[in-house]
């Protein structure tokens, strides 16, 4: 399956992430997120930002911290795989609402590296130093409604919701 190709910029990509989002705690981590959040953070004066330090981002992250919205870029490339999946685990564990990830080719990471951890491709973006691809988690819409999880499809339906075992 091949994401589509997006015309416009990383920045402008991640710029209409945030427009969409209107996000209130923004968690920032890379060069390009932080241009973008920054901008954000100026129009509105009240957004917080957690920055992180691209070389070890997982030392700035407060347990159980809630965020609306995680920006990563330029990052994963530089981080050893276990590292990054840590990262990127601890922002969705956490409950951060949305998370957009932009990372280049590199051998480490890969599609089913991503589609693990409950994240969806979404395009293809060219940038100033090659193709990166934009991964996206949403905690809204990560673990759809299945139709077989309601009382009819019980063994039992008249125990739905009585009986916890």
């Amino acid at each position: 399956m091949t994401a589509p190709t997006n015309t416009g910029s990383a920045r402008e990509v991640l710029a209409r992430i945030i427009d969409t989002t209107q996000p209130a705690t923004l968690v920032c981590c890379g060069a390009v997120a932080q241009e973008v959040a920054e901008r954000w953070q100026s129009h509105k004066n009240d957004a917080r930002i957690l920055r992180l330090d691209t070389a070890d981002p997982n030392a700035a992250l407060p347990p159980a911290a809630v965020q609306d919205l995680a920006l990563i870029t330029d990052t994963l490339e530089h981080l050893p795989h276990g590292e990054g999946a840590l990262l990127l685990g601890q922002l969705r564990n956490y409950g951060t609402h949305q998370i957009a990830v932009l990372v280049g080719d590199t051998p480490d990471w890969a599609f089913k590296d991503f589609i693990g951890l409950g994240f969806r491709r979404h395009a293809e973006i060219q940038g100033e130093t090659g193709t990166l691809t934009l991964y996206t988690y949403n905690l809204d819409t990560y673990n759809h409604k299945r139709a077989w999880n309601n009382p009819d499809n019980w063994a039992n339906p008249e125990m739905w919701g009585k009986a916890w075992w």
